[in-house]
């Protein structure tokens, strides 16, 4: 038996090299030879120059990398925090109050809508936001005018104590779908019965809430907290488009920070050396959450 397992087992090792080839490929070769340029001092151009830990050296004092860093945290509450909790309780509106109220068809059309925007492409949002927040004829602005507001209008995505946040809350609009979509789903799977003999005890909305639903959800919170903080600590294509990192150093993240040194300033040790650090921070935030989620499994 032992001898026909192995037999079977060699044989789908064939199937398994296309995936094993493409990742070493695509990612580990890659992250190596990334590593390696961070070690260097080369614009692009010529032979690297090998200069040890100087560029990590610099990097630890380099008042640019602490911000990219600072306002990457900024969007893991963006983009991770806030819709995280704003989906978990749309998601159980939804399925205890619309779909007993109205049915299933109006909860799956308002579920359909709070999706939408995940559905278009995050750099086009980005634009579409920046026209939103732009001074002379934005729609915000416009908002605040009609509403007699006029003292609080101003050029949302120039203003270095509005830029960031203006970045954050395009984000949390763009999220919120699907954390709510994931909770919809894992709620389906919770047996109505718990809720059931919980009312007969007594037990609140909230206290159901708490109780029976976050416990019974947890996998599926913790995948969506993992993916979503991931995100946030790869985002790239909303600075990109809105911002470009400013005004200054007002919505600099470590993937716009990397992007600068690779392709504008030729300092691509430099941007190799950011590259690095934000993989590794994410590996490391990868890994505890696992190990976490493996723990209360168990």
């Amino acid at each position: 038996m032992a001898h026909k397992i192995s037999s079977l087992s060699k044989g789908y090792v064939v199937f398994l090299l296309p995936g094993v080839f493409a990742f070493l490929l695509l990612i580990v070769f890659p992250f190596l030879a990334n590593i390696g340029l961070s070690f260097t001092k080369w614009s692009g151009i010529g032979k690297p120059i090998w200069i040890g830990l100087a560029n990590y050296d610099k990097a630890m004092g380099d008042s640019s990398f602490w911000a990219s860093f600072k306002n990457n945290l900024l969007l893991i509450v963006a983009m991770t925090i806030i819709p995280t909790i704003i989906g978990l309780f749309l998601a159980t509106f939804l399925f205890d109050y619309i779909v007993d109220k109205f049915g299933q068809g109006v909860s799956s059309f308002f579920r359909a809508g709070f999706y939408l925007p995940q559905i278009i492409p995050l750099v086009v949002a980005a634009i579409v936001w920046r026209w939103i927040y732009q001074p002379n004829w934005g729609a915000l602005n416009g908002l605040l005018k009609s509403l007699g507001l006029d003292s609080l209008t101003r050029a949302w995505l120039g203003d270095h104590s509005t830029a960031m946040y203006a970045v954050m809350g395009m984000m949390v609009w763009f999220q919120i779908g699907y954390p709510l979509v994931i909770f919809m789903a894992a709620l389906q799977r919770v047996d109505p019965e718990l809720y059931e003999a919980a009312a007969l005890d007594g037990a609140s909305w909230l206290q159901k809430f708490f109780y029976i639903t976050i416990h019974l959800i947890r996998p599926e919170i913790y995948v969506v907290v993992l993916t979503t903080a991931i995100h946030a600590l790869k985002i790239f294509a909303p600075i990109y488009a809105m911002t470009r990192g400013g005004p200054g150093k007002a919505t600099i993240v470590a993937s716009y920070f990397s992007y600068q040194n690779f392709f504008e300033r030729s300092n691509v040790g430099y941007g190799a050396t950011i590259a690095t650090v934000l993989t590794i921070i994410i590996i490391l935030l990868t890994t505890v959450f696992i190990i976490v989620q493996t723990r209360r499994e168990q």
